[in-house]
């Protein structure tokens, strides 16, 4: 039985709006900076505990050779997808947890309460905070503990599908997330008795 949906963050329930124009406007070519910001080692740093995310910002700007640039893409605002917080509500009025596992870094807890994502998920799990990555399997048992549940009993959704490797290791039940029709029919057909589809409002710009 299912007794927790453990999401992913970014690319489910938060979506950043980066400019597409950014690196143009800056003189650079197109991508630049999404690449520095995502390339190993640097990544694996931030996410997991070994370089804030002002250090980072400013090692982006020092590998593109633009500081500007690099700030004002870690400023991107982002917005919360209302369907996925209606959809954490209703699993929760079921009895069913919803925290989050995020590959994040130092600033989630201050992200999160700005959004007021505590409100829908709980508890949020940060890999900055942990000192693991997905699809480190130690990021996963790491939440399986804080909750005292079994691997069985979380179904894991990410909208990386190399994320779930992890996961799946352990046993857990996964979820490749598209978008939320496919993750109600997933839970539906995991035996969560929740609706095919909820009237919530669209993501909007």
């Amino acid at each position: 039985m299912i007794r927790a949906v453990l999401f992913d963050l970014d690319g489910v329930v938060r979506h950043f709006d980066h400019d597409p124009e950014l690196d143009r406007r800056h003189g650079l070519a197109d991508g630049t900076v999404a690449a520095a910001a995502f390339s190993a080692p640097r990544l694996e740093a931030v996410t997991t505990g070994r370089l804030t995310r002002d250090a980072w910002i400013a090692e982006i700007g020092t590998t593109i050779g633009s500081a500007a640039a690099a700030a004002e893409w870690g400023a991107s605002p982002f917005r919360i997808d209302p369907a996925m917080t209606a959809l954490a509500d209703e699993l929760r009025a079921l009895g069913v947890a919803t925290p989050i596992l995020t590959n994040g870094t130092d600033t989630i807890p201050a992200e999160a309460a700005q959004a007021g994502l505590p409100t829908h998920f709980s508890p949020i799990f940060n890999s900055a905070e942990i000192g693991h990555a997905k699809p480190d399997p130690r990021a996963f048992t790491h939440v399986l503990d804080a909750l005292r549940l079994r691997a069985e009993q979380v179904l894991f959704t990410d909208d990386s599908a190399s994320k779930l490797a992890g996961a799946s290791a352990l046993g857990m039940p996964t979820h490749h997330f598209t978008g939320v029709a496919g993750l109600r029919a997933a839970l539906n057909a995991a035996g969560i008795g929740i609706s095919s589809t909820l009237d919530t409002p669209p993501l909007t710009p």
